[in-house]
């Protein structure tokens, strides 16, 4: 197994954010260089035990859904090398885990797109039969499959902080009703698209995030990361009609593994109640996870 990469420390650049995953480092005024560490987040805490290899599988990941996915909405990708940037001696840091990319004016909403009820989407179901105050049918499960993907925005939130579901409508008074009608059909049109292709190679992508940006143009355009199993819920299809059939999370390729050991964990006796520290992660939890990220990553790309 590859030694993990916790927290970047490069010099040569400043550094202008490190976010649950990611560091980011200004290049010039135009540019960034993000680096994707092995930090593993759940419950929006980060988590003191890296996933070795991590960060580069989720780059080449992301990079797979960029280029895939480029004919339906620009990207951030400058396809610049990164290693063009930083000194010969802090390559290895940056070496298959990072991205060149422009330096857009970020949208602060999360583009949640959801195909399957999950998560917190199947909680607010069971109170309100609606998510996001999008209305849905009556009688739907755990891991349902929705008539049609909806979007269901929320408000991007600090490190260490949860990000808190929203209508549509707030979407519309933060960024104005063109851009929003925009996010929303980019982000279901995305999602759509790379739903179909993962099934044909056993996938089920239940739900997932973007991100988006403005370029100096005013152009809507897709960063951060895209359609990686720590910004999607990637369930195998073997296994899911039977997780379905006793209203169960199915198995999964990302962090729903980790969340629910966390979920099944006590500190001092009690729960672990969703805040750091979090608890210390095992070896063979953190093998395991490691080993559903390059499955997922195997399968989508074979």
């Amino acid at each position: 197994m590859t030694s993990a990469l916790h927290t970047s420390a490069l010099t040569s650049l400043p550094l202008l954010a490190r976010g649950k995953v990611r560091d980011n480092y200004a290049v010039g005024k135009d540019r960034l260089l993000m680096v994707a560490s092995d930090r593993l987040s759940a419950f929006d805490v980060i988590l003191g035990e890296p996933i070795p290899g991590k960060g580069a599988l989720l780059t080449q990941m992301a990079l797979f859904w960029f280029g895939k996915l480029g004919h339906i909405c620009p990207n951030h990708l400058t396809g610049e090398a990164p290693e063009s940037v930083v000194t010969a001696a802090e390559i290895p840091q940056v070496r298959d885990r990072s991205m060149l990319v422009k330096r857009l004016k970020p949208i602060p909403v999360e583009a949640v797109v959801r195909g399957y009820l999950a998560g917190s989407g199947w909680k607010e179901y069971q109170e309100s039969r609606s998510v996001c105050g999008v209305s849905l049918p009556a009688g739907l499960k755990n891991a349902s499959k929705l008539p049609e993907p909806i979007f269901t925005p929320a408000a991007k939130a600090a490190v260490g902080e949860h990000d808190e579901n929203i209508s549509y409508e707030q979407v519309v008074k933060v960024v104005g009703a063109d851009l929003a009608a925009q996010i929303r059909d980019t982000s279901v049109r995305i999602y759509k698209e790379a739903a179909a292709f993962a099934l044909t190679k056993g996938i089920i992508i239940a739900d997932t995030k973007f991100e988006f940006g403005l370029d100096e143009n005013g152009t809507l355009t897709l960063m951060d990361e895209v359609l990686t199993p720590d910004s999607s819920r990637y369930w195998p299809i073997e296994g899911y009609e039977a997780a379905f059939a006793i209203g169960a999370n199915p198995p999964s390729y990302d962090k729903q593994f980790v969340r629910d050991w966390l979920e099944q964990t006590l500190v001092n006796g009690k729960p672990w109640d969703k805040t750091p520290p979090a608890p210390r992660v095992p070896q063979d939890v953190i093998e395991k996870t490691a080993a559903k990220y390059q499955e997922a990553l195997a399968r989508l790309t074979a």
